[in-house]
């Protein structure tokens, strides 16, 4: 079995794909594969792809579930056949030097690992405002009223153990909203989650799919999931702890 597996969703990647790899390749450590899942033969990406493919563990997969992120990272947890899984962006968001520190966490004995913009040693850079304060807000007010172990929980840039993504079921609808659902359906499960610091750069090139609007009614569906199910949880152990 492959050690770790990078599932990264690609939508017309062409300019940001040639420094990925190149990151890719310097700072991730050990044995590894990369899964590119695209939804069209079109796809700008491909072509480096497939030149890159030539020398680099790399796999293209095209999307089985129907098109868009969701699907795309559905398709690529499937099709991952390393013991432990990534999740990042091709858009070179996500620092992959803390890849590295990921797994050493998954080796500690955690099932779930988060990249944390907002523990100590985290940050953003850029991205807009509003989305900013959002996502500050549902991590924090999660992790400090609903003891959710992680204080970024909107972040996709995460680790699982596949033992645990064959486990639990992922019923989100959208599509970014995938971590935020198997982070706290992971805790309430009984599961090791952990976070590290990270810091995430919005794009310099290429566009963004994500659509606030859009998406944040389906946040919200997992935010009050985790606020009830981690209060109910942290009860029931506060009573069984009790003599």
């Amino acid at each position: 079995m492959v050690e770790l597996s990078l599932v990264v969703p690609i939508y017309n990647e062409g300019e940001n794909i040639g420094r990925f790899i190149g990151e890719m390749t310097a700072k991730i450590k050990g044995q590894y594969e990369a899964l590119f899942v695209y939804d069209f033969d079109e796809d700008n990406t491909l072509p480096n792809l497939s030149e890159a493919k030539k020398t680099l563990p790399i796999r293209m997969v095209r999307n089985r579930f129907g098109k868009g992120v969701l699907n795309a990272l559905k398709t690529g947890l499937a099709a991952a056949e390393g013991r432990l899984v990534v999740v990042t962006m091709a858009d070179c968001s996500d620092d992959l030097a803390d890849v590295n520190r990921m797994v050493e966490k998954a080796d500690e004995g955690y099932d779930l690992v988060a990249g944390s913009r907002y523990m100590k040693g985290g940050k953003q850079v850029g991205g807009p405002r509003l989305k900013r304060a959002l996502s500050r807000l549902a991590g924090l007010s999660l992790h400090y009223v609903a003891g959710i172990p992680v204080r970024d929980v909107t972040n996709n840039f995460r680790l699982y153990r596949k033992t645990i993504l064959e486990k639990l079921e992922i019923e989100s609808q959208g599509g970014f909203e995938l971590a935020l659902e198997l982070t706290v359906k992971a805790h309430c499960a009984g599961f090791r989650v952990a976070e590290i610091p990270t810091t995430w750069n919005d794009r310099t090139a290429g566009k963004s799919r994500f659509r606030l609007g859009q998406w944040l009614p389906r946040y919200l569906r997992w935010y009050v999931y985790g606020l009830r199910r981690s209060r109910r949880r942290w009860r029931r152990v506060k009573y069984e702890n009790v003599d």
